[in-house]
Parts: structure tokens; sequence; C-alpha cells
């Protein structure tokens, strides 16, 4: 989560608004860097999570749940111990640092409650979870000796101490004038972009940058090149900046270069990144799972193995397509060798044997007088060269329903890998993937090792609500397409698929109401999404009621024929898609 302190803190709000006074109902730690809190409140449950790592530090409410180790590790193991059945009774950020601290009321010993404070610093390589009581470490997911830290350990015992610079200018409750004249203070030859992110706690270079820009001054002119009238523009710049947050006026923005590449995640918009792309979502921690979905999951090396086989797959029967293709448009022009028959057999009796071409009328021609060159084998007979032709016409027409057969199998066969690979490319857990590797198992793909059976997957369909609370299933392979079609879905239930196009079935469950145009819409940019077209535009998304939908028997997993269709055209919005990801 590449987010400086300005624009955590409206992330701390909506995470307090949100959780405070719910009780924390069980505590994961998928991973040796992060936690998953699920968090009860009335009428929903909530599921925190917080991540240490160094590359990819985060803090967020999530819809996933991430793979858990089958032995909890020991700091989880200390978590459960102290804090499930504790109740929120705050999140706070210290400062406007990137230091985030829940506090979290538990009942001790005769009933007393005690406070005990989860403290999350969002600090790139330095982040770090710690449990205190009283400001004395309980434990860390990574402790921090001696040996790394002379200035500051983080051990079991020994008192809390929050990181340097915290005496800096916090621009969110200080006024921008005296911010100014803090900049007025430094050094004249340090260059204007350094002074400010040394002026102010929790400006990182994106919000520097952003003061500098509305300001009209360069990053590297320095400060002893500014008047007084250039120091008001910098506090007016803060105070565009500063005030809209203080007010509440949240702009969640991600800025996307290109198809694939996150540069930066902030509360306000950053004008001065205005020649990228501008994502907006509606809360902080959409924008922040978005922002993450680009930087990939820990990798599943199963997944791996299982895409490289897939694409061989594909590789061999494409090119066997190819050639059958050739082969069919070749003996479809056995007709060509039965008019050869009949013509010689019209001539027989004007044929020299021993002949190798006999140049002949063409009777079948419309054309007065059209001839034809027709090939002979010189130690066969008129009649015998004939008979040959028959044959050969016999054989080819046999060959071509025999090749049609092979063709239309090898191009299902395509249809159902590049299903998988779709699959493939949304898995998400090992669950996902044991699941699509025990169905190419059963399809023949893979040899099973042994007689036993994969144990069966855990996964399941997604789940998600329009923006006017339609419920949506989307299956993420398959055996879940099957599920959700045919097990989920009721009669009247809308189902969507992208048309010919490999891809999730998506269902709209009616629940006894008319389905929007807006339902549809959004669920066709879903249909999309998880489909081998989320790449593309204008993509046609066929829509209609469960009843017509119908599985031919003895068809492959995910494989339906359905009628009475409508088709909605979508082009794949990835903001709208976090979005709606992040609705349940």
């Amino acid at each position: 989560m590449n987010i400086d302190g300005l624009s955590l803190a409206p992330l701390v709000h909506e995470l307090n608004r949100a959780l405070t006074g719910g009780r924390i109902d069980k505590v994961f730690q998928p991973d040796s860097y992060s936690l998953l809190l699920w968090v009860r409140q009335p009428g929903e449950n909530l599921r925190l999570y917080i991540s240490a790592n160094p590359e990819r530090p985060k803090l967020l409410l999530t819809i996933d749940t991430p793979e858990n180790p089958a032995v909890a590790p020991n700091f989880c193991m200390l978590l459960r111990k102290h804090l499930e059945d504790g109740r929120i009774a705050g999140i706070e950020q210290h400062s406007l640092d990137r230091i985030v601290n829940i506090n979290i009321d538990v009942r001790g010993e005769r009933g007393i409650i005690i406070t005990k404070r989860l403290i999350i610093e969002i600090m790139g390589k330095h982040s770090n979870i710690i449990l205190t009581q009283d400001n004395v470490i309980t434990d860390a997911i990574r402790r921090v000796g001696f040996q790394l830290s002379r200035h500051r350990q983080v051990l079991p015992g020994k008192e809390y101490i929050y990181p340097p610079g915290q005496d800096r200018i916090n621009i969110l409750s200080a006024k921008p004038a005296a911010f100014a004249e803090q900049l007025l203070a430094s050094p004249p030859d340090m260059p204007l972009l350094k002074a400010i992110i040394a002026a102010g706690i929790g400006l990182g270079p994106l919000s520097a940058k952003e003061i500098i820009w509305r300001a009209g001054f360069s990053p590297d002119i320095l400060l002893g090149n500014l008047d007084i009238t250039d120091f008001d523009a910098l506090a007016e710049a803060v105070a565009s900046i500063s005030q809209p947050l203080v007010d509440g006026q949240v702009v969640a923005t991600v800025v996307v270069e290109g198809a694939d590449r996150p540069l930066a995640l902030a509360a306000f918009k950053p004008e001065h990144l205005g020649h990228h792309t501008f994502q907006f979502f509606p809360t902080m921690s959409a924008a922040v799972a978005f922002f993450d979905s680009f930087k990939g999951r820990p990798p599943l090396p199963e997944k791996e193995l299982l895409t490289k086989l897939v694409a061989a797959e594909l590789s061999k029967l494409t090119r066997k397509e190819t050639v059958l293709t050739e082969e069919l448009s070749q003996a479809e022009n056995a007709d060509l060798l039965r008019k050869y028959g009949d013509i010689l057999m019209a001539n027989l009796y004007n044929l020299a044997p021993g002949s190798s071409e006999e140049v002949l009328a063409d009777i079948f021609s419309e054309q007065p007088g059209a001839l034809v060159a027709i090939r002979l084998e010189p130690l066969l007979s008129p009649l015998e060269n004939a008979q040959q032709y028959y044959a050969k016409y016999n054989k080819a027409k046999r060959a071509a329903e025999h090749l049609a057969c092979q063709l239309a199998e090898c191009q299902q066969g395509i249809t159902y890998l590049e299903s998988i690979a779709v699959a493939l490319y949304h898995a998400e857990t090992g669950a996902d993937v044991n699941e699509i590797k025990q169905e190419l198992i059963d399809a023949g793909y893979i040899k099973a090792a042994g007689k036993r059976r994969l144990p069966a997957a855990q996964s399941a369909p997604l789940s998600f609500k329009t923006t006017d609370g339609f419920i949506i299933s989307i299956g993420r392979n398959n055996r879940q397409n099957d599920w959700v079609t045919f097990k989920q879905a009721g009669p009247d239930d809308l189902w969507l698929h992208t048309k010919d196009i490999p891809g999730s079935h998506v269902i709209i469950r009616r629940d006894n109401r008319d389905i929007s145009e807006q339902a549809i819409h959004e669920a066709a940019q879903l249909a999309a999404h998880f489909s081998k077209a989320r790449q593309s535009a204008n993509v046609p998304v066929d829509y209609t009621r469960r009843r017509h939908v119908r599985k031919p028997s003895g068809a492959k997993p995910g494989f339906v024929i359905y009628d009475h269709q409508n088709t909605v055209y979508v082009t794949p919005d990835t903001g709208m898609v976090a979005n709606l990801l992040t609705l349940r």
C-alpha cells in the first residue's frame, strides 16, 4: 500500500467508523506478515486485513478470505488468547504518521475491563504489527533486536517507543500559515521538495509534489530562491489539500499508468499526474484493494504449473485444428473425383488403353465445348480408372465425415481449455487451484498420482450485491459454474455469460423483484471481467432466464446451451468492477 500519512488519515477514519464497537470473533494469520481479524457488528461480519509485508504493507476492509496454514503460528495463537471476544474501542492514527492504533477492550480477571492495543506500523521495510498493554510490548509479528536496531528494539517486555520524527507539523490540525513559517525557517540551500517532506509529518513525495505543483513551483527550486509571496502561495496550496480532508471531502484515487502499472494512491486527486489515468472509488478500502490487485498475490506454484500445462495443450490443439481444417477442405473436394468418374464412364469406348491423360468434354459444364483434363493410370483399363475415381470419392466422403467430427471435437477441447485458463487466471487460493487440478485429472489431461482422489476443494462461488441491492453469484471455475446455474439459481433468476467467449456463469437473484437495467449492466460488467475478453472492448454478454439454460447429456463441466437470450455490449471498467467487488 503505497500511501503516506496524509492519505492514511481518511482510511483510518473510515475503519474507525465501520469497526468501533465490533467484537473480534476470529483471528487468523495467513502468512508470516499478515493478520485477518473477523469483526462482528450487528447484522454483518467485517474482515480487517493487516499486512506488515516489507514489499506490500497494507490495511483495509476486505471480502477475500486468504488461505490459512493448518497450524496457526505462535503470534496468531497469542492474539487469539489476548484479543478474541474483545471489543474494538477505537481506531486512531498516531499524529499524521503511518502508525495506526487499534484499541481493544477485553475482560480480565474479576470482570475488569483491560484495554490492549494493536499497533500497525506501515513503513515499508520497517513495517510491523505489535501488541501492547499499558505501553509495554507483549509481542510483535516481527521482533527487532539490538542486532537490527540500536536505537529502537521491539521485543516482549520492552516499552513501546514511537519511531523518531514525531515533532513535525500536522497540516490537518495546524494552520497552513504555520506550515509556511516552518518552511521559511528551513535552510535556504534545501530543495523545496525535501523541505516540505521534512517539515510536515505524514507528507510523502506524492503529497509534497502535489503541494508544489498547486503552488506553481519546481520541486528542485531552493528555498533561498523563494520570497514571502511564494510562501503564501505554498500555504494556499497546503490549504487546498488539507481543508477538504478536514471537512470529510475525500476523493479516494488510484493513478494508473497504461493498463497495469499503479503509480499512486491518495485521498485527493493528484493533479500533477493528470497525464495518467485516474480511478476513483467510494471508499479508501476499495482504493487500497484495487491498488493492491495490481501488485499481485503471493505466488501459487501449482497454479503456474497448471497454467503452463493448459497453455501447452491449447497450443497443441490449435495446431491440430489448423491441420484438420486443411484436410477437411481437401476432403470436401470429393465431388470432383465423382465428376471425373462420371466423365470417364461416359467416354469408355472413346478412350485408348495405356493413356496417362485424356482431355474430354466436360458434361457438367454449362459452357458449350468446355473441356477437362483427367489423369489416368496407364496400366489400368478405362473402366478400372473410372472405378478407381469412384473408390477415391467414397473414401474422401467418409474421411470428410470423420474429419468434421474430429474438428468439432478439437474445437470443443479448445473452448474447454480456454475456460480452464480463465479459471486459473482468477484462482486466488490453493483450494481454487486444487479444484481445477482435479477437474483436469477427471478430464484426462493430468494423470492422477495413485488411485486416491484429491481432497474435495473448499472454494466457493463469489457472491456480491449490485448497487441497487440485487444478489449476484459468480462461478470461478467450471464446477462452480454448474453449481451456481443448476443448484443455486431459481428458474426465474437471470443468467449471464459472455457470448461465444469462455468465462464465468453469472446469476442475478430475482427475489420476487423485477431486475433493473442497472443490475443487468453491472452483472454484465462482472461477466466480462471474469472472462477471456476482460481486456477487450464492446464485449457481448448474453442474458436469459435460468429456465432457458440447459446442460446437454454428457457435456463437459461448465458447458451449457441456452435460448430466449438478449445481448448487451459492455467495455470492462476496472474501477466499476473494483467497486462492485467490495459490495457484499
